[in-house]
């Protein structure tokens, strides 16, 4: 199923409704994109709160804060209207506090985010041209992939998931808290791999011309890229795969781990 309309900073939690309807009739078995709502106009506060697994969203124009909050397995993609003169790598195109919260799902933002950009994020995948201050605070799961510059104090208190950030020109080092993280090159195939994935399906559903570029010339970028990754994470991320590779499925060894750590 898929609609079109228009959206203004007066629709509050747009998706919220849709989304508690489709947990309730569907619960998580919808396959993505089972509907589709293309939105344009200025997303009010909470745009595409809590959307669940099956249902994406795609804005085009500009969002308030708090875009996808507590996002539970759904697709966000919010890009500038054709029409836009101004470049959306060097702009600002979702407020402060995105994706707090979120467990699951994708996003795709084709311009920049305010502060504090998926602060407490558990499990969602995004994309984003550039973000302001203490972007992925507190983070304990999901990818996180940043193709420009960010704010001060990334990465305080990210206890879980990964970062990979753009950094051209080098001085990324000077904006991230290093206390609980490790700053790392884009070496291991498997996170080329996740990040070229993450950036191609960037460019094709935002029309990125950023991400085109990035693709199009992937070994250039690639070393440019810092991975952010905590250290207790990783500990356990390689721990896990030993466990696995001497014979225990990835749950069991995940439980080991754990009990492990508290023994």
């Amino acid at each position: 199923y898929e609609t079109s309309l228009q959206v203004s900073s007066t629709d509050r939690a747009f998706g919220a409704i849709l989304g508690s309807e489709v947990t309730k009739n569907f619960g998580n078995t919808l396959a993505d994109d089972t509907f589709v709502v293309h939105a344009c106009g200025g997303g009010g506060q909470s745009f595409g709160a809590f959307l669940p697994k099956g249902v994406t969203l795609s804005l085009e124009g500009d969002a308030n804060d708090h875009v996808g909050k507590g996002l539970s397995g759904g697709r966000l993609v919010i890009k500038p209207p054709v029409e836009s003169a101004f470049n959306p790598h060097e702009n600002i195109i979702i407020g402060n506090v995105a994706f707090y919260g979120a467990t699951s799902g994708e996003a795709y933002i084709r311009g920049i985010a305010g502060e504090r950009f998926c602060i407490r994020n558990s499990g969602v995948n995004a994309v984003v041209e550039g973000v302001g201050d203490h972007g992925c605070e507190y983070m304990t799961g999901g990818t996180v992939v940043i193709l420009g510059k960010t704010g001060r104090n990334f990465a305080a208190g990210m206890s879980g998931g990964v970062a990979y950030v753009l950094d051209e020109d080098g001085t990324f080092d000077a904006y991230c808290s290093k206390e609980i993280v490790l700053l790392e090159k884009l070496e291991a195939v498997g996170d080329k791999m996740e990040v070229q994935k993450l950036v191609h399906d960037h460019a094709r559903l935002t029309g990125s011309r950023t991400a085109e570029m990035i693709i199009a010339n992937w070994d250039e970028y690639a070393c440019k890229f810092v991975k952010v990754i905590p250290r207790e994470y990783k500990r356990v991320i390689e721990r896990i795969s030993e466990l696995v590779q001497d014979g225990l499925t990835r749950e069991d060894a995940a439980i080991r781990v754990f009990e492990e750590g508290n023994a």
